[in-house]
C-alpha cells in the first residue's frame, strides 16, 4: 500500500521536469534562431542576449553596438528604439530601465580602481560616476562644481572618456593627469587651461574610454548615478543634489 500511494506523486513529479526540460530547450531554441536569423541578416552584428521581453510576443535582443532590437518569436520583423509601458504612475521606459540594469553589472563588473575621485567631505550621501572629457567646455563647468557637490555629501568619480579617442592630443592630457603624482592638482590644473607635465605609465585611460562605450556614453559629462540612470550633459550642483533627494 505504502507503494502504490506513492506512484503517482512520483509520476507527476517526472512529467513536470520533463515539461520543464522541454519549455527550456525550446526557449533555447527561439532564442538561438533570433540570433542566427539577426546575425545572418546584418553582417557585422554580434548578438551578446536574447531574451522574452515583458510584452508579450516580443524578444528583446542585446547587440555588440549597445542597441536594444526588439523581434518576433521567427525573427522576421524587428522593432528599434524604446519600448514604453502605461502604468498607474504614467509612461514608464522599459527599455532605459533594463540599459540601467546593464549599466550598473558594467560597472561592477570594471570595480573601482583606476578612478580619479573627489569623496565627499563629511558623511557620503551619494556617489555619481562622471565620464568626462578633460577640454570638454561643460565638463570644466562641472568640475569648477565639484567642491559643492562634495560639500553636499556627493562623491564624484571620474572616468575617462576623451571624445576624440585614443592617439589624439586629449587622450594623451587624461592620460598624463592619471600617471601624475598628485592626480588632483593635476585634473585642477587641465580642467582650468592650464598645462600640464607630459608623463606616461600603464593607465586606465583606454579601458575605460571603452568601458564608456559599453554603457552607452555618447558625449561629455555623461553622469552615471548609483541606480543605472544616467543623466547627459551638465547639471548645476544644486540641481543634481536635488535630483538624488539631498536637497
Amino acid at each position: 500500500m505504502f507503494v502504490t500511494k506513492n506512484i503517482k506523486p512520483l509520476g507527476v513529479a517526472a512529467g513536470l521536469v520533463a515539461s520543464l526540460f522541454v519549455a527550456t530547450a525550446a526557449a533555447g531554441e527561439v532564442e538561438d534562431r533570433i540570433a542566427e536569423r539577426l546575425a545572418t541578416a546584418v553582417p557585422g552584428l554580434k548578438v551578446s542576449s536574447v531574451r522574452e521581453s515583458e510584452a508579450e510576443g516580443l524578444y528583446e535582443v542585446q547587440s555588440n553596438n549597445g542597441e536594444t532590437i526588439y523581434t518576433t518569436e521567427d525573427g522576421q520583423y524587428l522593432l528599434t528604439g524604446d519600448l514604453l509601458k502605461i502604468t498607474e504612475n504614467g509612461i514608464a521606459n522599459v527599455t532605459e530601465q533594463g540599459r540601467a540594469g546593464q549599466r550598473v553589472a558594467a560597472m561592477e563588473s570594471y570595480g573601482s580602481e583606476g578612478l580619479i575621485s573627489y569623496p565627499a567631505n563629511g558623511d557620503e550621501k551619494a556617489v555619481i560616476n562622471v565620464f568626462t572629457d578633460i577640454d570638454c567646455p561643460y565638463c570644466r563647468k562641472l568640475h569648477d562644481e565639484v567642491p559643492q557637490l562634495n560639500d553636499y555629501g556627493i562623491t564624484v568619480n571620474y572616468y575617462a572618456f576623451p571624445r576624440s579617442g585614443p592617439g589624439t592630443p586629449s587622450f594623451n592630457k587624461y592620460v598624463s593627469v592619471w600617471c601624475a603624482d598628485d592626480q588632483q592638482a593635476a585634473m585642477d590644473a587641465a580642467k582650468s587651461g592650464k598645462s600640464v607635465e607630459s608623463a606616461s605609465c600603464d593607465n586606465p585611460v583606454l579601458e575605460q574610454y571603452r568601458l564608456g562605450g559599453r554603457v552607452g556614453v555618447t558625449g561629455t559629462p555623461a553622469i552615471l548615478l548609483e541606480d543605472g540612470n544616467m543623466v547627459r550633459g551638465y547639471v548645476p550642483a544644486d540641481n543634481l543634489a536635488k535630483g538624488l533627494g539631498l536637497l
